[in-house]
């Protein structure tokens, strides 16, 4: 009854299993790749709270063993068939046609960071550290590249071309907390991305859409040349998240990136300046009639800025919102890699070694 039910209501978590990712997640990369071609040319990339993987699993398929998926691999089939009607081929186009035209990339090096244990994947090389934390930059530049690893360094002797980051706090249901939690979180991993990222590289990153988001956005601006706010199909309508894709990275002249001073903030600042800073922007906000609230930064400019917000993914393809119906004569499947450390762990060894499950345990009555 669970498994099925769960079925019905997710389409994204039943394709997961039936497809062969570890989460219904991965739709969400593939479907941002779609709309903005993430892993052209890219060949080095840090997978931050990467667990439990199923992001690592797309680039390890992607650009490890050369497979295609979405638009590009419809692009393939069609192509084939133009040229089986074409009689440029003699065989039909045929799915064992694609696996034999897989295009592995040259020189990849792939990068997953969790505080959760991941189970492996090929070729993808796998952190337990924390990304707020200092010591993971070491850790990070170390795996990177353990040939050339300088532990004087403070950035990675050949940087990367993407830095993903899916990571999300466990919600609490108060919004307003989930959603700070959530910026902290992706100040930690713009923070670590600024440390490895080429010019011209690439940073997406999972945020919770809320009050003064626009202040987050414009942050991002001032680091990237072109910022779009995306909502994946595979991403409930009904959630607050979306998703940040950042192209184009163009540091400011002389900026050095570090954790322990983040976007080059200064350690000793007072607790007085922050409360006078805390003041400043709260006199200077102004909420517009139509709900819009405007931030004044002192800036002599006339130029306002707007995240351009885009829908990702085909629009005929399945509502994550929705319930759809299964044939009667369907199997359930497990999924493709179950929690390794899930924080109900313990629960269920207690209830196990309590002689029980569903509830009941030795003792009981039925």
């Amino acid at each position: 009854m669970g498994k099925s039910s769960k079925d019905k209501r997710d389409a994204y978590y039943r394709l997961a299993k039936e497809q062969g990712w570890r989460a219904r997640s991965a739709y969400k990369l593939l479907q941002l790749d779609e709309e903005f071609n993430l892993f052209e040319d890219v060949t080095r990339v840090v997978d931050l709270c990467a667990a439990p993987g199923s992001w690592s699993q797309v680039l390890s398929r992607i650009l490890i063993k050369g497979e295609k998926f979405g638009r590009v691999e419809w692009e393939d089939r069609q192509a084939a068939n133009r040229a089986y009607i074409s009689g440029e081929t003699e065989a039909p186009h045929v799915e064992e046609d694609v696996k034999h035209k897989l295009q592995p990339r040259q020189g990849v090096k792939i990068v997953s960071i969790d505080l959760q244990p991941m189970s492996p994947l090929e070729g993808i090389t796998m952190l337990r550290a924390d990304i707020t934390h200092p010591s993971t930059v070491p850790l990070l530049l170390k795996a990177l590249d353990p040939d050339t690893f300088d532990a004087a360094s403070t950035s990675a002797s050949q940087l990367v071309d993407l830095v993903l980051s899916d990571g999300a706090p466990d919600v609490t249901g108060l919004h307003d907390l989930d959603i700070y939690v959530q910026s902290q979180l992706l100040w930690a991993a713009l923070n670590l991305a600024l440390c490895v990222l080429k010019p011209g590289g690439k940073f997406v990153a999972k945020i919770f859409r809320g009050r003064d988001v626009d202040v987050l956005y414009a942050q991002l601006k001032t680091m990237f040349e072109k910022v779009w706010v995306a909502k994946p199909r595979s991403s409930r309508a009904s959630s607050l998240e979306a998703f940040v894709v950042c192209i184009g990275f163009r540091p400011p002249k002389g900026f050095k990136a570090s954790l322990e001073e983040p976007l080059g903030a200064r350690s000793n600042v007072t607790p007085e300046t922050l409360i006078s800073a805390v003041e400043t922007v709260t006199s200077s906000r102004k909420t517009r009639s139509d709900g819009v609230t405007e931030l004044d930064l002192g800036l002599d400019t006339d130029v306002s800025w707007v995240a351009p917000f885009l829908a990702c993914g085909d629009l005929s393809a399945f509502d994550a919102d929705a319930s759809y119906h299964l044939p009667r004569d369907r199997t359930t499947l497990d999924p493709v890699q179950p929690p390794t450390a899930p924080p109900y762990k313990r629960a269920l060894e207690m209830r196990k070694a309590a002689g029980g499950a569903y509830g009941k345990t030795k003792g009981q009555t039925p």
